[in-house]
């Protein structure tokens, strides 16, 4: 008879082969492990050989995770793909995987501000220089690329301000000079915009918005092309780089609800943004998909939809006390960073980083537009406006 603390060691489940592997549910299953155990020692030899292609730690992730990984994949129509614990995490690693010191980074200048902040904080440390381009650029990006110039980061359009960047122009004029490109591709979602039908090397993603739908996640995603896949590769295998196995798993939940979200979220953003643009305080509404946009021919060119968060400029003789009232009137609109989400939210705040921007030192307000009805919506910045 074995004693109690050995029967409940060996309880319930011993890492064999079971009937439980007959059980297939609709979704996977998560996998909660640091130890990943092998059937026997070829296996083990194999791993110290590097010739096993199975998992050998929870380092690796997990099959969630990698089915996760493997349904980005597909979507964006690239090579490899690997989940990071945000959005942010998995731009900071696609930088230190392909800069080195001496290396000169190129960043439109609506980045998400963040990345402004590593580029000062840490890059520069080690010896990369980062310099900003206007965000609606496009072929006359090569007044700002250097000998030096290793990768251009694109954010197309900014999260902010929405100026649209002529991705395919700066491609081009990368690939002539030997340029690597990456961009964030969050808003548009795999959906909307295909980096790699464009020509784009990396498209980055903060999983936390659209695919997950639901603001109860913390994730980001990575994909690389072929040609990028064993440099980057060798960067998160360095860094031992995982995410959490349930914010893969809601993740992967989340994406198979995308498609009708997502049209959701476009339809009511753009009849807001449509009401909008005749409202007597707005000076100009930021939606690509408006006629009125500087750059709605490039959307309507590249684009195949548009997201639900935009925003709109206050008319100058608005002062802040104004934008206040207006922000603090709203309430089906909460007050809260990140967006993406079933709930509409909003920020405001003079958003331009750059004083280049043609929004500089303007009064704005960023929506992003949720799944409630949109006549409520608009009925609830109506009542705003009139507090102004």
């Amino acid at each position: 008879m074995k004693g109690k603390s050995t029967q409940i060691i060996a309880s319930g489940y011993s890492g064999k082969s079971t009937s439980l592997e007959r059980y297939h549910s609709i979704n996977p299953p998560i996998y909660h492990a640091s130890t990943v155990l092998f059937d026997d020692y070829a296996e083990l030899k194999a791993v110290g050989q590097g010739q096993y292609d199975g998992f050998t730690y929870g380092t690796d992730g997990s099959p969630t995770q990698r089915a996760f990984e493997q349904a980005i994949t597909e979507l964006e129509g690239g090579y490899w793909t690997k989940a990071f614990p945000s959005g942010l995490l998995a731009i900071t690693s696609v930088l230190q995987a392909f800069l080195q010191s001496g290396d000169h980074l190129l960043v439109c200048n609506s980045v998400y501000g963040p990345v402004r902040r590593f580029a000062k904080n840490l890059l520069e440390k080690f010896g990369v220089t980062t310099s900003y381009f206007p965000a609606n650029a496009g072929a006359d990006i090569a007044n700002y690329i250097r000998p030096e110039t290793r990768l251009i980061l694109l954010e197309s359009p900014g999260s902010n301000t929405f100026e649209i960047q002529d991705v395919p122009a700066i491609v081009k004029l990368a690939r002539e000079h030997g340029i690597l490109t990456a961009i964030d591709n969050t808003w548009a979602t795999p959906l909307f915009f295909s980096p790699f039908r464009h020509g784009v090397d990396i498209s980055i993603h903060s999983v936390t918005k659209y695919i997950s739908g639901h603001s109860d996640v913390l994730l980001g995603s990575a994909t690389v092309s072929e040609a990028c896949y064993a440099t980057f590769h060798k960067l998160c295998r360095s860094l031992e780089i995982f995410a959490s196995q349930d914010a893969c798993y809601l993740a992967l939940r989340g994406l198979k609800t995308l498609t009708i979200r997502l049209k959701q979220h476009e339809a009511s953003a753009l009849a807001l943004a449509t009401w909008l643009e005749a409202q007597p305080a707005v000076d100009a509404v930021l939606h690509p998909a408006l006629l009125s946009h500087p750059e709605h021919a490039i959307w309507q060119r590249d684009f195949d939809g548009s997201a639900g968060i935009f925003s709109f400029v206050l008319k100058p003789q608005y002062a802040e006390e104004a934008l206040s009232r207006f922000v603090d009137s709203l309430e089906l609109f909460a007050i809260g960073y990140s967006w993406g989400g079933f709930k509409s939210l909003v920020t405001a705040g003079k958003f331009a980083q750059s004083e280049s921007s043609r929004y500089h030192d303007r009064w704005m307000v960023r929506l992003n537009v949720g799944l409630e009805d949109v006549t409520d919506l608009q009925e609830d910045v109506r009542r705003a406006l009139a507090k102004l």
